[in-house]
């Protein structure tokens, strides 16, 4: 009897004991990456395209009409895009702001910052197109929070911090879609295959900087199935509207070429650890069965009329937005809705997790 009364007084401890162990268990061990830290285009900006002089913008509604508070900040969708969704997993902040945004100082970017640019590419030819950031600025302004990171918490916190950072970056659609395959000087001196291999060299010289720099941890999404995307297939009209192939095999053929580089610098470079994001496979599934990820189309995005339109064109003053984005796959006619990201996000951040977080 006495041991019985014992143990009933103990049991409010066990269990909280017990409670306790399972939240460690189960919760991401925050500590191993206590920021992540963004580079790429539209896929990834959050909002630094809105301090540039370009007409590539999302700062207005109805972009963001989704996010908290519903307010556009640059994101070129209707919420939240993958690198906010994966930093919540990783139990920091649920939004990753724009490195070039002022509302921001230092002291927010100490959990997280991003340097994208809408409408860039590993290829500077690309950044011109829409006088958009090149991604070899991106690495001058990730040198330069560098510096101020340790001015504000001294060298050895900050060194720790960027050394333990995940870093993802997203890029290289723009190369295809809005330089390649458009104006003629690139394909003039190189093949697609030999404009490949051109983007790779950037990709790993870039990688190798990084590395450097104290980078050690490394997520590379390659291309999305880009012959998909509501734009390219308003256009296809002799294909009857559908993806068009000869976009998405270049996608898969330069995805399996970043697969082999990730191993390669894995391999040659000390301390690194990187993985291949392999967002193409879901992404091209939710395209082909829209169905059974809970949404009705597919093929045309939400804004506007969804064939054509994005950014400017895609504003509050047009009649024909969708009412609820979360029944599209596309926000406009190049970026997915926040519905979708997520998706993608959650079929990533499990390997993410189990990768960086120990």
């Amino acid at each position: 009897m006495k041991n019985t009364a014992h143990y009933q007084m103990c049991r409010p401890w066990l269990i909280f004991i017990l409670s306790l162990s399972l939240t460690l268990l189960f919760t991401p061990a925050t500590a191993k990456v206590p920021a992540v830290i963004v580079f790429g285009d539209s896929s990834v900006d959050s909002g630094n395209n809105n301090l540039i002089s370009t007409l590539l913008k999302s700062n207005f509604e109805p972009y963001g009409r989704d996010f908290y508070g519903g307010r556009p900040t640059g994101r070129f969708c209707n919420g939240r895009i993958p690198p906010d969704f994966i930093s919540e997993a990783f139990g920091l902040k649920p939004a990753i702001p724009a490195y070039l945004d002022p509302a921001y100082t230092i002291a927010d970017f100490a959990t997280g910052v991003c340097f994208a640019s809408a409408g860039t590419g590993y290829d500077n030819a690309t950044a011109k197109v829409l006088n958009v950031i090149p991604f070899w600025k991106e690495l001058e302004y990730y040198k330069e929070y560098q510096q101020k990171l340790r001015a504000y918490l001294g060298n050895k916190k900050a060194n720790r911090i960027l050394t333990q950072a995940l870093y993802l970056m997203s890029l290289g659609t723009n190369d295809f879609l809005e330089n390649y395959y458009i104006f003629p000087t690139r394909k003039s001196q190189f093949s697609v295959r030999q404009y490949q291999d051109f983007l790779l060299g950037i990709c790993e010289n870039f990688i190798r900087e990084l590395h450097a720099l104290g980078v050690r941890k490394l997520s590379l999404t390659g291309l999305p199935p880009m012959g998909c995307l509501p734009l390219e297939r308003a256009t296809n009209i002799f294909g009857q509207n559908e993806c068009v192939d000869e976009y998405n095999n270049v996608a898969l053929d330069f995805n399996r070429k970043l697969e082999k580089l990730v191993i390669k610098l894995n391999s040659e470079l000390t301390g690194m650890r990187m993985v291949s994001a392999p967002a193409y496979d879901i992404f091209y599934k939710i395209i082909k069965k829209p169905s059974l990820f809970g949404f009705e189309v597919a093929g045309m995005a939400c804004c506007s009329t969804g064939t054509f339109e994005m950014s400017y064109l895609c504003s509050q003053y047009n009649p024909f937005t969708c009412s609820d984005a979360n029944k599209f796959v596309f926000w406009d006619a190049f970026h997915p809705t926040e519905k979708t990201n997520k998706i993608i996000s959650d079929r990533l951040i499990p390997g993410l997790l189990a990768k960086f977080s120990h």
